[in-house]
């Protein structure tokens, strides 16, 4: 842990982003082929022209335009593929460094009805002052409803100014309730990284993403754990949807021997390499993970055993294998694009699988979903990992 350089790489969170060039809309144009069809802008200028001569409904052009970029790349039919207008794109460039306007919760894609769900919700936040829950369902922001849209779609409607007000449609399945909440935006500070010492001198380190901050976060954790005579280091990424894969890699670098961390293989069949220097921690190792540790999450854990043999604990993983980059166009938005598969050190593609712990503990979804913020003695998978941990460090 000695030596350590710290590069804050990455464009988004929520997901694997790879950092790549990022190609302005003019640079390509020239090089575009439409394969004998016709030049598409010509035809949105005769759709123009006869909604011109003919339409009865008013109508804004641009937002006609917005809408149609969206649908573009809806049509390609990956969840991970999609556009940003502009302020959506800046809102989502400026979560990446773990500060923003908004309301201060965490959310996820729930893996059986797809609809946008609170897996957090950070301390002394609008979020917690307003009653929000982990588990609770976005149906709607400011009356849109939402339960069709994406995460990154919910997660930029629901930030803004400082002093805005935002209205979230929530349902509460636990009560089977729904109800309406008026939040105040404000200025957050993400706490992407959390730690405490348990019993036996065991370390536990949880990361809620993988931002920019979360690197520093990550060291200043484990160094006070250090300091108080850590003997083993649990690390719970159960909830986490992801984040930059610099910054996983950079705190795989911290925990794991020399070798592979994760390669990445583009639809050419070329290959990018992120490796460990062996500058790493010595202590055993026990790893938290569940049906929500997505992208980056995965990435980590999965290294951890195949390149350490860490051992895993919780339940499968989201399992996404895929990585997306951004491309800012020349108007101030951007597209996002799948671009390669990732790879785990023994060559094993997650997408669609997930990751099997080596030890499976069930809970039910409402647990699931508070895992990280349970009491010790109801947080089943937690209690598993202490009881291996124990058994490491007395070996």
């Amino acid at each position: 842990m000695n030596n350590i350089k710290i590069f804050f790489i990455g464009l988004a969170a929520g997901m694997l982003v790879m950092a790549g060039a990022a190609f302005g809309y003019n640079a390509l144009r020239n090089q575009i082929v439409w394969d004998g069809q016709k030049d598409p802008d010509a035809k949105i200028q005769e759709v123009f022209a006869l909604l011109d001569a003919y339409s009865i409904n008013e109508y804004d052009r641009n937002e006609l335009l917005e809408n149609m970029y969206r649908g573009l790349l809806d049509g390609v039919g990956d969840p991970y593929t999609y556009y940003f207008d502009e302020e959506a794109y800046a809102l989502f460039m400026i979560q990446t460094e773990g500060v923003y306007a908004g309301v201060g919760m965490l959310v996820t894609t729930d893996t059986d009805d797809r609809i946008v769900t609170i897996a957090t919700v950070y301390p002394q936040t609008p979020a917690e002052r307003a009653g929000l829950a982990p588990g609770d369902k976005i149906l709607a922001v400011n009356g849109i409803d939402v339960t069709a849209h994406k995460l990154e779609e919910v997660t930029s409607m629901t930030k803004g100014k400082p002093g805005t007000k935002v209205t979230l449609t929530l349902y509460r399945p636990s009560e089977d309730y729904k109800f309406d909440v008026d939040i105040m935006r404000e200025m957050v500070s993400i706490p992407t990284v959390s730690h405490t010492m348990l019993e036996e001198n065991i370390g536990l380190i949880r990361i809620e993403q993988f931002d920019r901050v979360t690197l520093e976060q990550f060291i200043t954790a484990y160094s006070d754990l250090t300091e108080r005579g850590m003997r083993g280091l649990l690390i719970d990424v159960r909830n986490n949807p992801g984040g930059l894969l610099d910054t996983v890699t950079q705190i795989a670098n911290l925990l794991l021997p020399r070798g592979v961390i994760t390669y990445t293989e583009d639809k050419h069949g070329e290959r990018k390499f992120y490796y460990s220097d062996g500058n790493h921690a010595t202590l055993p190792l026990v790893f938290l993970m569940n049906e929500n540790s997505a992208s980056a999450s995965e990435v980590l854990c999965g290294a951890a055993r195949d390149l350490a043999g860490c051992t895993l604990v919780g339940a499968k993983s989201f399992g996404k294998g895929i990585v997306q980059n951004l491309y800012n166009l020349s108007d101030g938005s951007a597209v996002k694009i799948t671009v390669a598969k990732y790879y785990t050190p023994n060559g094993i593609c997650i997408q669609g699988e997930g990751l099997i712990p080596d030890y499976a503990v069930e809970v039910d979804r409402e647990k699931a979903l508070r895992a990280g913020t349970l009491p010790y003695g109801d947080d089943a998978q937690l209690q598993k990992a202490v009881e291996i941990m124990r058994e490491k460090m007395n070996h």
